[in-house]
This record gives structure tokens, C-alpha cells and sequence, in this order.
């Protein structure tokens, strides 16, 4: 029997071209692996840095927030306190228009009591009873205007402007313009 010979492959002798090819595409892969890392690096370190800013920002604005909260919590106490100064020289201001009113009630009511006697010699003894009826109202008025509180006042100023809308708005009208012409004349 003969034997068998084993086949041979076919070989090709190694040419420099190939072995370049082969070297070439070596490194080209490192330098693409290479690049590859380079990028990851830049990435990690950009994401590092960032980070870092973040939390920088963070630490600022959280200074800030405290500090416009803190000037906020400032103003707020200042303009409670104004409020304050304010209400209180309203009140001082209206004890006193109060006082006043009520002594100018007093002393028209006693001008017209005291020449009452006057109106009867000149005028008739019904219009001087005019003139005391009108004297005792006035008392009367500058009495109920002393009891009653501030906060009595305003409620009674209130239910009257319920009930006569149109009146109310007839006298605020007037009052305006009589204190406009008062203050346009000095």
C-alpha cells in the first residue's frame, strides 16, 4: 500500500507589502485606542470639573439665598416698624382732629346760646328757639363725639356710606374740593 503523501498547502512567501499592511494596521488600532482613552480622560475630567463648578454654584447661590433672605427679613421689620410709626401718628392725629371738632362744636353751640337773646330781639322768639335748639344739639353731638372711640367713629362712618352710597360720595367730593382750595391758597 502505498502511502499518502500528506498535501502540501500552498504558501506564499511573506512580502514586505503585507507586513507593513500588517504593522500599519497595528498601529492605527493603538493610536485609535489611544484616542479612545485620551477622550475618556478628557470626558471624566470635564465631568470632574464641572462637578466642581456645580458645587461651587451651589455654595454661592446658597450664600446668596441667605443673604437676600436675611436683607428681606431686614426690610420686612423696617417696614413693620414704619407701619407702626405710621399708625400710631394716624392715631395721635385723628385724637386730636377729634378733640378739636368736638371743642369747635362746644363753643359754636355756647355762640349761639350766648346770642340766642340777640336773635329774639331781632329776628322773633321762634328763631332764637332755632338758634338754642341748634346750640343743644351741638352739645349734645360734642358730647356723643367724646364718648365714642375711634373704632366707634369709623364703623358709624362706615354704616353711613351703606346706607347713603350717594351722599357719601356727595360730602367726600366736598371735602375734597374745600381742602384742595385750602392747600392750593397757601
Amino acid at each position: 500500500m502505498e502511502t499518502m503523501a500528506e498535501p502540501i498547502e500552498p504558501t506564499t512567501p511573506e512580502t514586505p507589502v503585507n507586513s507593513n499592511r500588517a504593522e500599519a494596521k497595528s498601529r492605527f488600532s493603538k493610536a485609535l485606542d489611544e484616542a479612545k482613552a485620551g477622550a475618556a480622560a478628557l470626558k471624566a475630567e470635564a465631568v470632574e470639573k464641572a462637578g466642581a463648578l456645580k458645587a461651587d454654584a451651589r455654595v454661592k447661590a446658597d450664600g446668596y439665598k441667605g443673604r437676600a433672605g436675611e436683607k428681606g427679613e431686614q426690610l420686612k421689620g423696617d417696614a413693620a416698624a414704619y407701619g407702626e410709626q405710621a399708625k400710631a401718628k394716624a392715631t395721635e392725629l385723628a385724637l386730636e382732629t377729634k378733640a378739636k371738632t368736638s371743642e369747635a362744636m362746644v363753643s359754636l353751640g355756647r355762640f349761639a346760646t350766648d346770642n340766642a337773646g340777640t336773635i329774639d330781639e331781632k329776628l322773633g322768639v321762634k328763631y332764637g328757639d332755632y338758634a338754642r335748639s341748634a346750640a343743644r344739639s351741638l352739645e349734645t353731638g360734642a358730647a356723643k363725639l367724646d364718648a365714642k372711640s375711634l373704632d366707634e367713629l369709623g364703623e358709624d362712618a362706615r354704616e353711613v356710606v351703606r346706607k347713603s352710597p350717594g351722599t357719601a360720595i356727595a360730602v367726600a367730593v366736598g371735602a375734597g374740593f374745600l381742602l384742595a382750595r385750602l392747600f392750593r391758597s397757601k
